[in-house]
């Protein structure tokens, strides 16, 4: 997984991320993944795939994430058979392999962008064995537990529960996907509206969860725990 911060110049026409062959320049080392934001005239997201120096067959996402004058953060993981990119929290596109992946070496980002920072999350390479992870999130002057969410890796359940009064509610199971797969990255986003709890993993949206408690003020605390590793936590 690769994660990318920076902005657009407001005069920005076009920029590029590519996932290079080595770093040749002559003959041009090829790229197998071009990762192409296009401002000038309609806005849209080129990607392609350069062998033995001549492009393949473009594809185009005109759904446009990136702002002139604005920052961004865009997440590329790597998976077997594609490349997955969300830019700002949200999923922009899928991007199938046409090259092997272990050719790929070099990063390369280059056009009309500011770059702050780049971040690698390699692949561990060993055996997975998760059971669960859990996110609550409560209150600190009293046990009760507004949204439990219980992600079960060995059934690929998700569940949602609240605990009030010292004792669990009825769990809630049902949900069109699992959401996760062991060993690799994803993003949660959880938004609190005035009647419901509304949950996105990797910018798609998942479940939505009524509340059962009242005086959501008051929530305050956020607990983590299980089987995952944290990168990070923001709060709006």
């Amino acid at each position: 997984m690769v994660i990318i911060q920076g902005s657009v110049p407001k005069d920005s026409e076009r920029f590029q991320v590519d996932f290079q062959c080595g770093s040749s320049v002559k003959p041009r080392a090829d790229v197998s993944f071009h990762l192409n934001p296009r401002f000038k005239k309609s806005a849209y997201v080129v990607c392609n795939t350069l062998q033995q120096e001549r492009w393949g067959k473009e594809e185009i996402t005109y759904e446009m994430p990136f702002k002139k004058g604005q920052p961004f953060e865009t997440i590329i993981l790597v998976q077997r058979d594609s490349f997955k990119v969300a830019v700002n929290g949200r999923h922009l596109l899928q991007y199938k392999h046409r090259v092997d992946l272990e050719r790929v070496d070099t990063l390369g980002i280059s056009g009309q962008v500011q770059i702050q920072a780049i971040g690698f999350v390699p692949n561990t390479g060993y055996e997975f064995c998760l059971e669960l992870f859990t996110v609550n999130l409560s209150s600190s002057d009293s046990s009760d537990i507004a949204l439990h969410l219980n992600s079960r890796m060995k059934s690929n359940t998700f569940v949602r529960n609240s605990y009030l009064r010292d004792s669990w509610g009825a769990e809630e199971v049902s949900q069109p996907e699992f959401p996760f797969t062991a060993g690799q990255y994803f993003e949660m986003l959880l938004c609190c509206d005035p009647s419901q709890f509304k949950v996105a993993v990797n910018g798609v949206h998942v479940l939505d969860y009524k509340h059962r408690v009242k005086g959501l003020e008051k929530i305050n605390q956020l607990e983590i725990m299980g089987d995952v590793k944290l990168l990070d936590v923001k709060i709006w």
